[in-house]
Parts: C-alpha cells; sequence; structure tokens
C-alpha cells in the first residue's frame, strides 16, 4: 500500500542520497529504501538513488519522475571505498551540493558465534556497518563545506535487544555498530552542524522479510508489540523524513525505534496477546 500524502516540502531544495533505494520488482509491496527516497522527493528534495542494481534503481528512480520529482541513478558498491567516493562526487557534480545522506544498505546473515559463517560474517560487517562509515567519510566534508547536514542510518530493533530469530550474531552485531556510530558521529561533527541519528525498525513486513517469515510468525511478530499492527517500509520513511528535515533540527545522536512500542515491553508483558 502507498502510505505517502501529498507533500509539504519539508525538504524543498535539498539534495539526498539514498542507499539501497532499489525496487524489486516481484515483491510484495516497497522496501525501504525506495519509500525513502519517493517521500524524499515528494517532499521536494533531489534524490541520488544509489544501488548496486542499476534496473531496481531505475524502477525507484523512474517511479519519482512519474510523480514529479527528481532523481537519478548511480550504481555503486557501497562497501568498497572508491565506490562511496564516486558516489558522493556524483551527487555533488549534479547537484552543487548534498544535504542529506540516508544510510540503508543492509543484509541479514545469520549463525551463532559457534557455527557462523566467517565470511558471511565479515561480508556483514562490510556491508552494514562498513558501508556507512565510508559513505560518512566523503559526505561529512561535504555537508560542512554546504553549512551543515543530516545524516540517517538505518539500524534494528535487532541491535539493540535479541531478536525474534536466534542465532543472527552477525546482523545483531553489524546492526549494533550502527548505534554506536551514529552516536560517535553525532559528537564529532555536531559542531560543524552536521546532524547523525538512526533508526531501528522493528517487526515491518518489507521485502526483505517476505518469503522468510510465514503467516503464523507474520502474526506473531506483529502481536508482540503494543499497538499490535504491523508496520510497513512507509513507517520508515516517515520517520526517516522528520530526522533528516528542519523539523529535527535540535535533535542529533538519537536512536529511534520505529517498532510499535516492541522495545517497551517484556515477553510476559505481551503474554495475552500472544496465546489468545
Amino acid at each position: 500500500m502507498d502510505e505517502m500524502t501529498e507533500g509539504r516540502g519539508r525538504l524543498a531544495g535539498k539534495m539526498a542520497m539514498v542507499t539501497g533505494a532499489g525496487s524489486r520488482p516481484d515483491a510484495v509491496g516497497v522496501g525501504i529504501g525506495e519509500a525513502i527516497a519517493r517521500l524524499f522527493a515528494r517532499e521536494g528534495a533531489r534524490v541520488l538513488a544509489v544501488d548496486m542494481d542499476e534496473a531496481r534503481a531505475a524502477l525507484t528512480v523512474a517511479t519519482i519522475r512519474a510523480e514529479g520529482g527528481e532523481a537519478d541513478v548511480h550504481v555503486a558498491d557501497v562497501s568498497l571505498p572508491d565506490q562511496c567516493r564516486a558516489a558522493v562526487t556524483s551527487a555533488v557534480e549534479r547537484y552543487n551540493r548534498l544535504d542529506v545522506l540516508v544510510n540503508n544498505v543492509g543484509i541479514s546473515v545469520l549463525g551463532s558465534v559457534t557455527d557462523l559463517d566467517l565470511d558471511g560474517y565479515q561480508r556483514a560487517m562490510d556491508v552494514n556497518l562498513k558501508s556507512m562509515v565510508l559513505t560518512s567519510r566523503y559526505a561529512v566534508p561535504v555537508m560542512i563545506k554546504g553549512g551543515g547536514g543530516s545524516i540517517v542510518n538505518l539500524s534494528s530493533v535487532v541491535g539493540i535487544r535479541a531478536g525474534q530469530f536466534g542465532g543472527a550474531i552477525p546482523y545483531a552485531v553489524s546492526k549494533g555498530g550502527v548505534v554506536a556510530l551514529t552516536t560517535a558521529m553525532a559528537v564529532d561533527h555536531g559542531a560543524d552542524g552536521v546532524r547523525v541519528n538512526c533508526i531501528a525498525p522493528g517487526h515491518a513486513y518489507t521485502p526483505m522479510v517476505e518469503g522468510r517469515v510465514d503467516a503464523r510468525g507474520r502474526d506473531l511478530r506483529r502481536r508482540a508489540a503494543p499497538l499490535q499492527t504491523e508496520g510497513t517500509a512507509w513507517d520508515m520513511a516517515n520517520a526517516a523524513l522528520f530526522l533528516a528535515s528542519d523539523d529535527a533540527r535540535w535533535i542529533t545522536g538519537v536512536t529511534l525505534p520505529v517498532d510499535a512500542g516492541l522495545l517497551a515491553t517484556t515477553p510476559l508483558a505481551m503474554l495475552d496477546a500472544l496465546t489468545d
């Protein structure tokens, strides 16, 4: 369901780079990166949609343009330094500035400390955490030169508390690192006018989850949180819009759970909901 409302121009005149902005054509619904890119464009931003898959990024850009927004594709593997530098350079060359960076790329890699695949662990760290270090490494100086900016990192509730599935060490550790990265960057660059915040998505139903959770699991995920409603990528996009916009001008170093209240509960608090 497209849950965007008519834009109010909260990002008018700003240039935003969104990583992992590609759209999977066979997915039910949209991914978080696509939703953020589309909502930002609806709110007046010029968007650089960064993705490893050119065709997927092109789908997002085509949708943005059809909605009257401005966007371009940039193909990059953001786990690689040179490609992160090139993405930021492309943003500046196209739009002469960079005001907002959304670090959205992430993959799910499972395994406990006793049985995880070390190559998979390293890949999770490279994609989920190092990519945010690298894109920020090149984006922050550009933002400072332009008078400041906003960085929004995507973590997960699993980076704060153990998740639904046991044995998710690579994913959990990398997402926990995103929280630490966010607070450290906020302190390092606050005086430069660069705000850095983090979103921790809860049990939203997105293409990343689709096919991995059956109907029963999906229902349990929904009922495990106080609101007992299922989140979508648009819920994350609305949170990212707030943090990226001047509405959040006095907010930095924050990790915002967008999770229907999941982190406010203990398992016993939701026992009735899960056993009725």
